[in-house]
């Protein structure tokens, strides 16, 4: 008999908590006066929307991100943006809070960090 798998997606809890995560971050980035700017959109529901959508996908959950936006090209998308280490690092605070209250298993929790901690690093493209 096939053994059955289970994505880590499914086994967060899927989309209800990718979308608990996303909402605590972006609560904490519409308040912060370094990440705020970097949002050209007044309205946070779309760059939610994107990075819930985007999570998902790479987390195995629905292709729903490529299919309306195509490749994530990461860095390309964020290139017009300066991204500097400080902003890293309030990203990286107001995204901790998303998966604290998502209340992941301290295994799930490290590699939704591990993962974090890696793109924001990757996106960095400025210095201070």
């Amino acid at each position: 008999m096939g053994r059955v798998t289970t994505s880590f997606y499914e086994s967060i809890g899927g989309l209800e908590t990718i979308r608990r995560i996303v909402d605590v971050f972006y609560e904490g980035v519409a308040d912060d006066d370094l990440l705020r700017p970097l949002y050209p959109e007044q309205d946070l529901g779309p760059a939610a929307e994107r990075l819930t959508l985007f999570l998902a996908q790479y987390w195995g959950g629905p292709t729903t991100y490529s299919e309306q936006r195509g490749h994530p090209r990461l860095r390309i998308r964020h290139a017009p943006f300066a991204v500097t280490p400080s902003a890293r690092d309030r990203w990286l605070k107001h995204f901790r809070a998303g998966l604290d209250a998502a209340e992941l298993t301290p295994e799930q929790d490290q590699q939704f960090w591990a993962y974090a901690t890696h793109a924001a690093q990757f996106l960095v493209n400025s210095p201070e």
